[in-house]
């Protein structure tokens, strides 16, 4: 949906500034040429996550989509935000009213918010249960699947920028001067570049790798401690593969009594539980050792 809307508005809004030469017109273009670049990056990205795991890269190909999403971050710095910020610098040193076709950019920037707001209403549907139990900012903050916040942050920059490049057009039509039409650019390119680096910020902590949520963190240590023969866990570790990919190592204290067998069938049934509760669980490692002081109850 993201991808169909920004396509359609950077052809309607390109030809408009072709029209009327707007500098916000032309920041607000390559705006959306760079969303529609980006949305395909994140396809690609997820395309290639779901390739099988090879001796390589035994643990699978997950971090793509991270590393796509963060892609998408340089594009929208680069060519989104420092793209207008050089627009904005260069129509208010030599500003120019628009003389043609001068409600052009007007309704062309209503239909492209109509899009817009059309797009956005599906990726905040699409993340409504997430986001009633952490809020908007939270989503963003704690989710693990990158292309939601990304069209998120997205949608809602260009709702904003919108708004700035229609305010900048508007006056420069009433009052003729053509630096409001440079500083609603500039307006543009500075949303762009706090949006990018908010993005770049929480996808490069992806990249890193980060934990489970404490959610399953708790459903994982209950689990483990449910099992009749494990006494305590000594220490346990996490992180995302990917969005629907769990690493878990644990290290959990047994009765030096206990034979491999017992011991065994306790590793077993721990995986076992761990994954009925957290199926993103796939892969466990858990080591027996005996217990030690302090141990995690």
């Amino acid at each position: 949906m993201a991808l169909a809307a920004n396509l359609g508005i950077a052809v309607t809004k390109f030809v408009a500034y072709l029209l009327t030469a707007s500098s916000a017109m032309l920041a607000e273009s390559v705006h959306s040429v760079a969303d529609s670049g980006n949305q395909l990056l994140l396809l690609f990205g997820g395309r290639r996550s779901r390739r099988t795991a090879t001796p390589e890269h035994p643990f699978g190909f997950g971090h793509e989509r991270y590393f796509y999403a963060f892609l998408v971050a340089i594009v929208l710095f680069t060519l989104g935000g420092l793209f207008a910020l050089y627009e904005a610098w260069e129509k208010i040193r030599d500003p120019h009213p628009i003389t043609s076709w001068q409600w052009v950019p007007v309704v062309v920037l209503l239909v492209a918010a109509a899009m817009e707001g059309t797009a956005l209403r599906t990726a905040l549907r699409q993340s409504r249960a997430a986001r009633s139990r952490v809020g908007w900012f939270g989503f963003i903050r704690r989710t693990k699947a990158p292309e939601l916040p990304v069209i998120l942050l997205e949608d809602t920059g260009a709702l904003i920028g919108l708004a700035f490049a229609l305010l900048g057009v508007g006056l420069t039509l009433i009052t003729g001067n053509g630096v409001w039409d440079g500083l609603g650019s500039g307006a543009i390119g500075l949303l762009l570049v706090v949006f990018a680096v908010v993005l770049a910020l929480e996808m490069k902590s992806l990249l890193i790798g980060e934990s489970a949520s404490r959610e399953n963190i708790r459903l994982i240590r209950e689990a483990i401690l449910a099992c009749a023969d494990i006494d305590a866990i000594i220490h346990m570790r996490t992180m995302h593969l990917g969005p629907e990919e769990l690493l878990v190592g644990v290290k959990v204290a047994v009765d030096a009594e206990d034979d491999a067998r017992r011991v065994t069938a306790a590793i077993d049934e721990a995986e076992r539980r761990i994954r009925e509760v957290v199926p993103i669980a796939t892969v466990i490692y858990i080591e027996p050792d005996l217990p030690r002081s302090p141990v995690v109850e």
